[in-house]
C-alpha cells in the first residue's frame, strides 16, 4: 500500500508518496510520468512514513538553506540501472549543474568500463520519482540545453536560480523533443 498526502511550494502543488515507511515519490503538478512505478493506487493519509522529515526538507529547500539528501528516508522504485543513475544524481552538489554525457561517464565507472549511451541516462534521470530531492534539476545538455525535465523548463529553471546556479551557457532550446 501506497500513502499520499500535498505539499503547496514555490513551484506548486506536490504529491508527496510513501510506503508506510519510506518516501518513494514526490511529483508537480502535472509532472510527466507522475505515479509512475507504483503497483497500487495512492491512499490519502498525511501521517504516513517518511512525510515529517520530508516536509522539513522542503520547507528548509524552499527557504533558501541546503538541507541534506540524508534528512529523508527515501525509496524510490525503479530497475536497478534506474536506481543506480538516481543514486548519482544525488550526489550532484547544491546549486551546481552536470551533463547526460558525464552522468554516462559516471556510470560505466560504476558498470567496470561498461558503457551507456547519454539517451539511456536522459530516460532514467526523465523518470525519477523523487523531484527536487534527488535532483534531476541539475542536469542539463552538453551544449548547456535546459531539456529533459519531466516537470517543464520553468519549473527547472526556477530551481536552478533557487540554487544560484551561473546562467551563462545555460539556454531554452527553441526547437526539441524535451519541450
Amino acid at each position: 500500500m501506497y500513502y499520499s498526502t500535498e505539499y503547496d511550494s514555490p513551484v506548486g502543488r506536490l504529491t508527496l508518496a510513501s510506503d508506510g515507511q519510506a518516501i518513494c515519490g514526490l511529483w508537480l503538478e502535472g509532472q510527466k510520468y507522475h505515479g509512475a512505478g507504483l503497483s497500487d493506487a495512492l491512499e490519502r493519509n498525511d501521517q504516513a512514513g517518511g512525510f515529517d522529515e520530508l516536509r522539513a526538507w522542503l520547507d528548509a529547500y524552499f527557504a533558501g538553506g541546503r538541507p541534506s539528501i540524508g534528512e529523508v528516508p527515501l525509496a524510490p522504485i525503479g530497475s536497478e540501472f534506474q536506481r543506480l543513475v538516481w543514486q548519482l544524481l544525488a550526489k550532484i552538489p547544491y546549486g551546481e549543474v552536470t551533463t547526460y554525457g558525464a552522468l554516462a561517464d559516471q556510470v560505466a565507472r560504476e558498470r567496470n568500463g561498461r558503457r551507456t549511451a547519454p539517451l539511456a541516462i536522459g530516460g532514467a534521470v526523465g523518470h525519477n520519482p523523487i523531484s527536487i530531492v534527488i535532483p534531476c534539476h541539475r542536469v542539463v545538455g552538453s551544449d548547456g540545453s535546459l531539456t529533459g525535465y519531466a516537470g517543464g523548463l520553468a519549473r527547472k529553471m526556477w530551481l536552478l536560480e533557487h540554487e544560484g546556479v551561473k546562467k551563462e551557457g545555460l539556454y531554452v532550446p527553441k526547437r526539441g523533443t524535451a519541450l
